[in-house]
């Protein structure tokens, strides 16, 4: 039922919410208010508990080498379904490799989570861990957008928005002398991810021929008339850069005769493509071609003397790619 694969997108958001909090700083002033230190607060992964029991089971204050504070943990503590920003299960988008041009991804929508993250602030210092919270707490309101590259395959690059939900603060105030007094704020975070499965090869998926059958009669098994429709496909664009001939003169919007230097190589009822107009030949005489201008939809432009007249043949039908626009040639049998 399942088969491996692994985008890291969870790997991904941890390590882009840590990178919000790993240069805040925190300055001790003098009496006369100069600067007298500067210390950049240490960021670790890992759960609030370790450190305080760092600290807890290392109470001799005496001790030359201590856990120091003030200092920052950040861990992902859960993963929950946001229902409220589903889409349909089945949809699936296609994108071109971001390495091989030609080749393209496909991937189902992504399924919506939320990823809950604590931050934890421990100081022994009031001042500390207010300097600490005041950098953070106006970048939030309530939501802080991150930019990830969710899936490096499909080059999807997401907006994360990171919300605070809730911030508590605790003050470890009853103890001893031995006992090292900490500071403790509790900053709860939720971030808004989306999920990916596995990324596949795209095939095609143009329908390259279809047929339907009319009948009539009171009896489908034994009709008295059957009428077959027969559509395939049609490029209405050149992709094989094939290019029979140039304009022997300017042709404005409203010109159906199209003068080309050599008409040799077209002949009528065929498709050409003239700087991305389709354009259907009805008559060639001599070196002029009497067209239908803007076919399938599309725009119909000026072009110069010069410029590249290409064909459209069965070789471009084949070349029709995931995305494009086509016609679709028709016969009844």
């Amino acid at each position: 039922m399942f088969e491996y694969f692994y985008n890291e997108i969870l790997r991904k958001t941890v390590i882009a919410f840590g990178s919000l909090f790993n240069d805040i700083k925190i300055k001790h002033t003098n009496s006369s208010d100069q600067v007298v230190s500067v210390i950049k607060v240490p960021l670790a992964y890992g759960p609030t508990q370790k450190f305080l029991a760092r600290i807890e089971q290392s109470p001799d204050l005496n001790k030359p080498v201590q856990i120091t504070l003030p200092r920052m943990s950040f861990e992902f503590t859960g993963l929950t379904y946001d229902a409220s920003r589903k889409s349909t299960t089945t949809q699936t988008f296609t994108v071109k490799d971001s390495t091989d041009g030609s080749i393209t991804k496909k991937a189902y929508l992504p399924v919506p989570y939320n990823m809950q993250f604590e931050l934890s602030i421990m100081a022994k210092l009031n001042d500390d861990a207010l300097q600490i919270v005041e950098q953070i707490l106006p970048y939030f309101q309530p939501a802080y957008t991150l930019s990830v590259n969710l899936v490096k395959e499909l080059n999807e690059k997401r907006d994360i928005p990171v919300i605070l939900e809730n911030i508590i603060m605790q003050d470890d105030y009853e103890g001893n002398f031995t006992t090292r007094r900490v500071l403790l704020y509790t900053l709860r975070f939720t971030a808004k991810i989306y999920l990916f499965g596995p990324i596949s090869t795209a095939t095609k998926d143009i329908i390259k021929k279809t047929t339907i059958s009319y009948i009539t009669g009171d009896s489908t098994i034994t009709p008295t008339r059957e009428v077959v429709y027969s559509a395939e496909p049609r490029a209405i664009k050149n992709y094989t850069g094939t290019v029979l001939t140039v304009l022997a003169k300017d042709i404005t919007t409203t010109d159906i005769l199209v003068e080309v230097d050599d008409a040799s190589s077209i002949s009528a009822n065929t498709y050409l493509d003239l700087e991305g107009e389709e354009v259907y030949v009805k008559l060639v005489s001599g070196n002029v071609l009497t067209v239908d201008r803007g076919r399938d939809e599309t725009t119909i432009t000026s072009h110069l003397r010069g410029s590249s007249v290409k064909s459209i043949t069965a070789a471009d039908d084949l070349l029709i790619e995931d995305g494009d626009d086509f016609g679709f040639s028709g016969s009844i049998i």
